[in-house]
């Protein structure tokens, strides 16, 4: 059935319904099957995306055709399909009238995904406006929360340097945190990788208790304040709360030290949600492990990265992985440091819209994926700036005179790329950046050719 006639407008312009403030704004990359045409599919779409059914039903009256989505733009050249959702149409919570992402995620990534007569349909972008951002929770806490912690200023606080525990699982409580101590010497933040939590081998609160331990140990050791990010993912957000309770409790003074990771993608909106809500003062850690099933370039469904960490920053995460735009081992290109900027600034330019973020919190870029100390000058020349945390595992742990050297190599990175300095040359007086020459050595053969006859005297 032809539903163009009732989901579709192509007369309506853009700037009026982003002037209008009743809409939130879709942008497809869609495909009919052999056989469909276009808009007709578009329609469709539109319509299974909101009041729409397969045929006529008796029970549609005037006011349901008022809240329909309306197909406003194609390209068919382009594969491009935009649609304007009414904000009437999105679920409100009863117990405070606040927006919801499932709600969001339910009507334009819902039954549309499954459609006979679609070959691929996939966001890349949306525009939400003032009336429904305004419902959203944002996040409670920012990176000025961990600059605090640091002694820093809140503005332009700078990178914070972080990592991950490797290996990912295997660890004892006591080798964890051993190795949580051997960074600290010479970095700030570690997170937990994304599976760990409450293994046999590694039981949670003594893994927690460990740690504390460790955190004191280096503070004490360095005179520094020490930042750690416990996974407390769980399907049942009465073991999200146990958890993060047992956390802060353990913690006690330090508790302003600890954020709480969630795995964000495979866990849902109800997992970030309970965290934002029942611990708002903790920095909200979105990991998005798993997001590569939908978020891929080679996936033609679901969405992209960038609509995932705009979504996270309506949920209200403090920071989210944003991958390492080309520079580390994920896939990434160098134009995804639009991500960085969508979520960090208030007013951004995306793919597609620009959203107008009306003083909303921002939400820290977090980098990880095979970075080391190597790569970071190319990234953060392409990235502009160095106002977020960057979790190097291997980049740290790598490093052949061990973890502190690693931090150290990491730090001494973002200096060298603050001073605009030549790394070569500025290895020669910072011995743990020219050791990661050696450590690296693959990448310093590609990005710095020529490296070790130019740094033999500084590596020794």
């Amino acid at each position: 059935m032809d539903q163009s006639a009732r989901y579709a407008n192509l007369s309506l312009k853009e700037s009026d319904l982003i002037a209008g403030g009743r809409h939130v704004l879709c942008a497809y990359i869609m495909k009919p099957k052999a056989g469909h045409g276009y808009l007709e599919t578009a329609a469709h779409f539109s319509a299974e995306s909101s009041t729409g059914t397969n045929v006529e039903v008796v029970t549609t009256d005037d006011f349901t055709k008022s809240v329909d989505a309306l197909v406003y733009e194609i390209d068919e050249s382009k594969e491009l399909t935009k649609i304007a959702y009414p904000i009437e149409l999105f679920d409100r919570n009863i117990i405070d009238g606040r927006a919801m992402i499932a709600s969001f995620l339910t009507l334009t990534i819902g039954n549309n995904q499954g459609m006979g007569d679609v070959e691929y349909a996939k966001m890349y972008d949306f525009y939400m406006p003032p009336a429904l951002l305004r419902l959203f929770d944002g996040p409670s806490t920012t990176i000025k929360d961990l600059w605090r912690v640091l002694g820093r200023p809140v503005v332009d606080g700078g990178f914070i340097v972080g990592t991950i525990i490797k290996p990912k699982l295997g660890l004892r409580p006591k080798p964890f945190a051993s190795a949580c101590y051997d960074f600290w010497l010479g970095g700030d933040f570690i997170k937990n990788d994304e599976p760990q939590g409450n293994q046999v081998f590694a039981p949670f609160k003594e893994t927690v208790i460990a740690v504390r331990d460790a955190m004191v140990e280096a503070q004490h050791k360095t005179g520094q304040a020490k930042l750690f990010s416990f996974n407390i993912t769980a399907d049942d957000y009465r073991e999200m709360i146990a958890r993060g309770e047992f956390i802060l409790e353990t913690f006690g003074e330090n508790a302003d030290h600890v954020a709480f990771l969630v795995d964000g993608y495979v866990a849902g909106p109800a997992a970030v949600t309970t965290a934002r809500r029942h611990f708002p003062k903790q920095y909200l850690h979105y990991h998005r492990a798993g997001h590569g099933a939908v978020t891929s370039p080679n996936s033609k469904r679901g969405y992209n990265a960038f609509v995932l960490s705009k979504m996270a920053r309506l949920q209200g995460a403090s920071g989210i992985h944003t991958g390492t735009m080309g520079y580390g081992k994920m896939e990434g290109d160098p134009e995804d440091r639009i991500i960085a900027h969508m979520i960090a600034d208030d007013s951004a330019e995306g793919p597609y819209f620009k959203q107008e973020w009306l003083g909303f919190n921002p939400t820290t870029p977090i980098i990880s994926g095979g970075m080391n100390a190597l790569r970071m000058p190319g990234f953060f020349s392409n990235l502009g700036h160095s106002n977020l945390i960057m979790t190097a595992g291997g980049g740290a742990f790598g490093h052949v005179d061990g973890g502190a050297a690693g931090a150290k190599s990491l730090r001494q990175a973002e200096q060298c790329w603050r001073a605009k300095a030549d790394p070569i040359e500025f290895a020669r007086d910072h011995r743990e950046f020219a050791r990661a020459f050696m450590s690296f050595t693959n990448d310093a053969d590609k990005l710095f050719p020529g490296w070790r006859d130019k740094l033999a005297s500084a590596m020794a």
